[in-house]
């Protein structure tokens, strides 16, 4: 491509040159390229100038080209053809790992992910810009970071979320999830947190568990006009999600939401969340609780041990010394967070929360109490709102019972395990919780029923007689309830006496008199 250069900048040229400036600080200064200095300059010295030592090679080199008629004052554009090298001029230390740091290339890994892997998988020594250096050799480069704008330690903390890595729920099917990242704006301190859902109630746990993380309240927290904390964005009245409002004075904090479609204004945390995708991009995590294990880990081992490359410091080093002093105290209490609403108790005496069920006791069945839960529990009150039940949150379908709403009369014995049967098998005599531990030595689980067989012949037979029917079946090595049974009734029959009928006795009158007392009934005499 051929430009048309201005008288200006001739004259300029040839007045920088005669001045005794070399052809790098004449581009420099004017922006013009090598070629159009060598032209320039070259005119003026043919016109009786004295041109620099070392000029004459240029000039030569420079007339070695004829120009076509009519094209002498033009800027022709020249191609670099100069062998790219570090700037030291010796091989870069990534070269052993090119093909590697291509694959990682292909991946979508940036720069700062590449030399994490190359020092963790290879024990690679070189710097950072090491490898920002090699890969934009290869044509690669990382995208311009924002301005960024520093803060006291202790004022700002910036919010941010994107998308996390797939895993597994409680019902094995993959869902995907996003990561919460906080950072303090001074120190570049992190917390990062994956969660499923995008709600206050998970903005307001990161939020908290961030808190509590760093030991410490800053002044003001920086998110954007997400619903799950802002109702109606106003960058000059804003309308926070009422729980938020109620969080940020527990914690004595305040929310900031950025300007509408602004991103910028938490620029800190922008490139925090991608930083902390870019770590668990292509791995794979079977639960929530093991992605969330591993960016605690990845936190505390390569992030906060990290240089920032704004700071030049060590993050957890800049924290420690000029940040966690000057954070707010935490509250004895963690934020009360909870919803509520009322529920009728079913027949099966359980209520219904979030697709879950809960025990209450069984004088409540049919009435209205009040429920209130959270992530973590749940509680149920009575219309007084006095606490009649508490039970921890359990997955959609589950059903939380506590013992002490199940009604004695509709506890089976079985349910109360074997130990409960074979204490009342003990009142029943030595031979009998013999019989029964050996049933159950030799039976296993199943034994169960059979012992429970055993107590039901209460209801018949007395206990010394179960007692001596259990020794019987003891001694021949039998197990089985109904042999027990049949020798119990065994012995009823062999027990059972014949009645005689008397013909003779003062009581009993002869046929003839009862045939005369009815003759005289029916005459009436």
């Amino acid at each position: 491509m051929v430009n048309q250069l201005g008288m200006e900048k001739s004259v300029s040229i040839k007045q920088l040159r005669a001045q005794g400036l070399s052809q790098r600080e004449i581009v420099k200064a004017l922006g013009v390229s090598r070629g159009a200095v060598i032209r320039h300059s070259s005119e003026g010295s043919s016109n009786g100038t004295k041109a620099p030592t070392g000029s004459s090679e240029l000039q030569a080199s420079s007339n070695s080209t004829k120009m076509p008629t009519g094209l002498e004052g033009l800027e022709v554009a020249e191609p670099d053809i100069r062998p790219k090298v570090s700037g030291s001029g010796q091989r870069s230390l990534c070269q052993p790992y090119r093909q590697e740091i291509l694959a990682k290339l292909e991946e979508g890994l940036d720069s700062q992910r590449i030399h994490q892997d190359l020092v963790s998988e290879h024990g690679f020594t070189g710097k950072y810009w090491s490898v920002v250096r090699f890969v934009r050799s290869l044509g690669k480069s990382s995208p311009l970071p924002f301005r960024r704008m520093e803060v006291e330690p202790g004022w700002e903390l910036q919010v941010d979320f994107g998308t996390g890595r797939p895993c597994a729920d409680h019902t094995g099917q993959i869902r995907k999830t996003h990561i919460f990242r906080a950072v303090l704006s001074h120190s570049r301190k992190g917390y990062t947190e994956a969660v499923t859902r995008l709600t206050t109630e998970s903005f307001i746990s990161v939020l908290e568990n961030a808190f509590w993380s760093v030991g410490g309240v800053p002044k003001t927290v920086v998110f954007d006009n997400a619903k799950c904390a802002v109702i109606k964005a106003d960058w000059y009245d804003p309308e926070l999600h009422p729980k938020i409002v109620d969080f940020c004075k527990h914690y004595g904090t305040t929310l900031l939401p950025t300007r509408p479609a602004t991103p910028r204004h938490k620029g800190k945390v922008e490139r925090g969340v991608a930083y902390a995708q870019n770590a668990i991009k292509g791995k794979q995590f079977h639960s929530l609780a093991e992605q969330n294990e591993f960016l605690c880990h990845w936190e505390k081992t390569v992030a906060d041990t990290r240089i920032h490359g704004t700071t030049k410091q060590q993050v957890s080093e800049a924290f420690e010394k000029n940040e966690r002093g000057q954070l707010g105290s935490l509250p004895k209490e963690r934020f009360p967070y909870f919803q509520e609403s009322q529920r009728r108790v079913s027949r099966d005496g359980h209520i219904a929360v979030g697709r879950a069920y809960y025990s209450v006791s069984p004088e409540y069945v049919g009435c209205d109490v009040w429920v209130r839960w959270n992530s973590k529990t749940v509680r149920i009150l009575n219309q007084r709102l006095e606490p009649i039940a508490i039970h921890c949150t359990v997955e959609p379908g589950r059903f939380s019972t506590s013992s002490k709403h199940i009604d004695p009369r509709k506890t089976h014995s079985i349910e109360r395990g074997v130990e409960y049967l074979l204490g009342k098998v003990k009142f029943l005599g030595q031979h009998a919780t013999r019989w029964a531990e050996d049933t159950l030595e030799a039976r296993g689980i199943e034994a169960a029923r059979t012992i429970q067989g055993l107590l039901s012949l209460c209801r018949k037979y007395e206990s010394s007689q179960i007692n001596q029917a259990c020794e019987a079946a003891w001694r021949s090595k039998c197990h089985s309830y109904r042999a027990i049974k049949k020798l119990l009734e065994k012995e009823a029959i062999n027990c059972q006496q014949t009645m005689n009928f008397m013909d003779d006795h003062p009581v009993i009158r002869s046929i003839t008199e009862y045939g005369e007392f009815v003759k005289r009934a029916i005459h009436g005499g």
